[in-house]
């Protein structure tokens, strides 16, 4: 059994590790749990703030949506009952997560509720790992399993101060994960007691919904389209949701994602020659491509590409379109919350490298024109972003535009950081 380390110990180890002075596989010699060894690994590849809380998501009229079309919405009488009642008083916040992280509420003891506001941890957030580092429910999000989290084991120094407890919450008849319920406050909260009260009212809340299935039967709808994600540091993935209504998803290799990419960019479809020069203008050739598309059939079924030219049978859903998508419709706010980060940072495909050059100029230049009219918000969410980090334009411009000195000071700081590292 894993020997916790002290809180104080865990926060100095946390602090080498955002410095770079401690990697990974050191990491897990340390008597560290291993979920939270992984979680801050992925929190720093995707460039997660160490010093902030979560981001806001929703709006207020696209939480109200939210909150009244999302599947937990029945549920919440019952969830009162067995979490919320008892945590008026004691100092505990009780959460309820949608499956992307979102706070879709946040109730319990009332001063507890205003402190948790100081790190952002109210309705309408984005508590996703990739967007709050590690931290129970958006952890347990990505792991789909039950997780605590100790003060100083949070990614966010923010977060030190609380402890939380997070079970996965899924459809009873398809298994797709619909959010999680989470408790947050002191010490006593990551105990095995908490985390049984917890799970146990998980499955209270899918048994629910199974007896509501049963009392109050909905017509079949007709599969949701394929999703591909492909932005930010994440495996890019291919998921889908069968006539069962069983959601299924595949960790797609670098190249296999390329070509779903192009193919999803040119619907009139490529040829195996067109597409051979789109990944490698040098060394690919027609037999290779050939190769590669028998196996992706293989990964993702052989009723989605067809052959002469290559082309996909039907749209498909990606990350991609939805920032290309709000960025037309002149949406930048949602422009931003779809990009996750960098169009498959890893792929050396030249057609994937303009892609990738064109959304985040697109994405950036629609911020900057939106900053210079008064929406310092997006702004300061585009420069919270990797990409967003060594823009020095932002940076000045939010240096120059904003009212609060704190961000003036801290903008001012951020630029003269940059021309000493670049000088």
């Amino acid at each position: 059994m894993l020997t916790r380390l002290p809180a104080a110990k865990v926060r100095a180890i946390h602090d080498l590790f955002i410095e770079g002075q401690i990697d990974p596989d050191s990491l897990r010699s340390m008597s560290l749990p291993r979920v939270v060894v992984d979680s801050w690994r992925r929190s720093l590849e995707v460039g997660v703030d160490p010093d902030s809380g979560g981001r806001t998501a929703a709006a207020e009229a696209a939480l109200a949506e939210l909150r009244a079309t999302h599947p937990l919405a029945p549920t919440l009488p019952l969830i009162r009952r067995l979490l919320v009642e008892d945590a008026v008083d004691s100092g505990v916040v009780v959460a309820i997560t949608a499956a992307d992280g979102t706070l879709l509420w946040v109730e319990g003891d009332r001063q507890a509720c205003r402190k948790a506001e100081a790190m952002n941890f109210v309705p309408g957030s984005d508590w996703s790992e990739r967007s709050a580092g590690t931290n129970a429910p958006g952890t347990a999000l990505t792991l789909d399993r039950e997780v605590q989290i100790r003060g100083t084991e949070h990614f966010s120094r923010i977060v030190h101060p609380w402890s939380c407890t997070a079970v996965p919450v899924h459809d009873p008849g398809t298994g797709v994960l619909l959010g999680a319920i989470d408790l947050t406050g002191g010490s006593r909260v990551a105990s095995p007691q908490t985390l049984a009260l917890v799970r146990a009212t998980a499955v209270a809340v899918e048994n629910h919904l199974a007896l509501l299935r049963l009392t109050n039967p909905v017509t079949p709808v007709a599969p949701e389209r394929p999703r591909l994600s492909v932005l930010g540091g994440d495996r890019p993935r291919w998921q889908t949701t069968g006539e069962d209504g069983r959601a299924r998803s595949a960790v797609l290799t670098g190249r296999h994602a390329d070509i779903l990419v192009l193919l999803s960019r040119h619907p009139e479809g490529l040829s195996a020659d067109h597409l051979a020069i789109l990944l490698d203008d040098k060394d690919l050739d027609v037999v290779t491509i050939r190769a590669e598309m028998s196996r992706l059939r293989r990964v993702i079924g052989s009723n989605y590409i067809a052959s002469r030219p290559y082309r996909l049978l039907s749209p498909i859903c990606s990350d991609v379109a939805d920032v290309f998508d709000a960025l037309q419709s002149g949406d930048v706010a949602a422009a931003l919350s779809a990009y996750t980060g960098a169009l498959l940072p890893q792929s050396v495909s030249p057609a994937i490298g303009r892609l990738r050059t064109e959304l985040t100029a697109s994405l950036r230049e629609a911020v900057l024109a939106r900053a210079a009219v008064g929406r310092l918000d997006l702004l300061r969410r585009w420069l919270e972003l990797p990409d967003g980090r060594d823009d020095r334009d932002g940076w000045r411009m939010l240096h120059d535009h904003a009212d609060d000195p704190v961000t003036r000071a801290q903008a001012l700081g951020h630029l003269a950081g940059l021309d000493s590292e670049l000088a």
